[in-house]
């Protein structure tokens, strides 16, 4: 059985360059035809003259931060889809909110590539502990392993005891998921003295993986391998067992561009992620700025697949931060302070202890304000448990930041 998965990944570089802007093209048509915003923002635009990045790069930007006004201007998808709803297999909710969909194309995300690359195979039972409520996470992973051939058991998110007792008794030998559960999960079955040691494989994503933490999953037996995805493409990059980059998937085209422009920059210095689809012809994004930064990295992998690689998720082009897998945005602060007429000020800080995510919301409030059910409004609008601090007025910095990412990843 080849290590790869398809002969795509082993093209020669300039086959691969031919076949996917003809792929291109052809998307780009199919958006002006079928999507109102495409038909409206390519307008006057032929994409048979889309021949070179310095073509594409001509074109204008669509940024994911802009998706929350531009559906709520025009319910439900903004006008970006392709397809009628009658058409669609899912929508999905991201924070913000964003409303994001899906078709019935098998590995509708693609995400079958990356899993493969982690080592999957026809046969084997998967663990899936992305969440399947509303997030498109849980059934990206289901979707690709039944690509291969392989079972999965759908575990979510939470309920520790429980999915260690399922991998005691059911044996599975790979794992999709954040990092952080995936450690806890190793840990928790020795605590109760489980075996869980079928686990051998694992293909992460959702947050950061530092060096620190890839050891002690590795050091706990599971080999672990990372992707980097959106719920809106689908499948970006993966990592192969060489470990030297990440590898950009067959079928999007990735520019590195200045932020906040569409400009691209020179090989090697760091921009933002700029992602064109060629395969999702329900949700044909173009140009879609993910506000990831990364780096394009000189050279191919020695894994053997010939594909560009990318330096991996360097951290974000804006204020919006991802913890524990979920987004974090300014604006959800801002709701969080509507509610609470006693904030003056508010800044949200994103930490990380023993791999951990924590964030704080410290704020300069008037007398008055109850902590307690400001980190209740905190959790309902971020779907995610965090503390308030009230601190002394005038003591938060002047810099413009609503939200602070002091993690550093060793």
């Amino acid at each position: 059985m080849s290590d790869f998965y398809d002969a795509k990944e082993t093209r020669n570089p300039a086959t691969r360059q031919a076949e996917q802007w003809a792929a291109l093209r052809g998307q780009i048509a199919h958006a002006q035809a079928n999507a109102p915003y495409f038909s409206e923002t390519l307008k006057g635009v032929n994409a048979q003259d889309i021949k070179a990045p310095a073509d594409l790069a001509r074109l204008p930007v669509t940024r994911k931060s802009d998706l929350h006004a531009r559906q709520k201007a025009m319910p439900p998808l903004g006008g970006l889809a392709a397809a009628a709803m009658a058409k669609l297999k899912h929508v999905y909710q991201s924070p913000g909110p964003i409303y994001e969909p899906d078709g019935f194309e098998a590995d509708h995300w693609r995400f079958a590539r990356a899993m493969w690359c982690a080592g999957l195979r026809p046969g084997d039972l998967v663990l899936n502990c992305f969440s399947y409520h509303l997030t498109p996470a849980g059934m990206l992973v289901e979707s690709a392993a039944h690509a291969i051939g392989c079972p999965v058991i759908p575990g979510g998110v939470g309920n520790t005891e429980l999915q260690v007792q399922a991998i005691n008794d059911l044996k599975p030998v790979a794992y999709g998921g954040t990092p952080s559960f995936l450690r806890i999960l190793l840990q928790k079955g020795r605590e109760m003295a489980l075996d869980v040691s079928s686990l051998k494989k694992a293909l992460v994503g959702g947050e950061a993986l530092p060096p620190s933490l890839r050891k002690e999953i590795n050091d706990l037996g599971c080999f672990v391998l990372q992707s980097y995805g959106t719920a809106d493409l689908g499948l970006i990059a993966y990592e192969s067992p060489a470990m030297e980059g990440l590898i950009l998937d067959e079928d999007v085209i990735v520019e590195i561009v200045r932020p906040g422009t569409g400009d691209l920059v020179a090989e090697g210095e760091v921009g933002e992620v700029v992602v064109t689809t060629l395969r999702n012809r329900e949700y044909p994004l173009i140009r879609f700025a993910t506000g990831d930064l990364s780096a394009i990295m000189a050279g191919s992998s020695p894994c053997g697949r010939t594909n560009t690689r990318i330096k991996g998720w360097m951290g974000r082009a804006d204020q919006t931060t991802k913890v524990k897998g979920m987004f974090v945005t300014p604006g959800q602060i801002a709701q969080v302070v509507a509610r609470h007429p006693e904030i003056a000020k508010a800044r949200l800080e994103v930490t990380s202890e023993n791999n951990m995510d924590a964030m704080v919301l410290k704020v300069e409030a008037k007398a008055g304000l109850d902590a307690a059910k400001a980190a209740e409004s905190l959790q309902a609008i971020c779907k995610l448990r965090g503390s308030v601090e009230i601190v002394a007025s005038g003591s938060l910095p002047n810099d413009g930041k609503v939200i602070a990412d002091l993690r550093t990843y060793q």
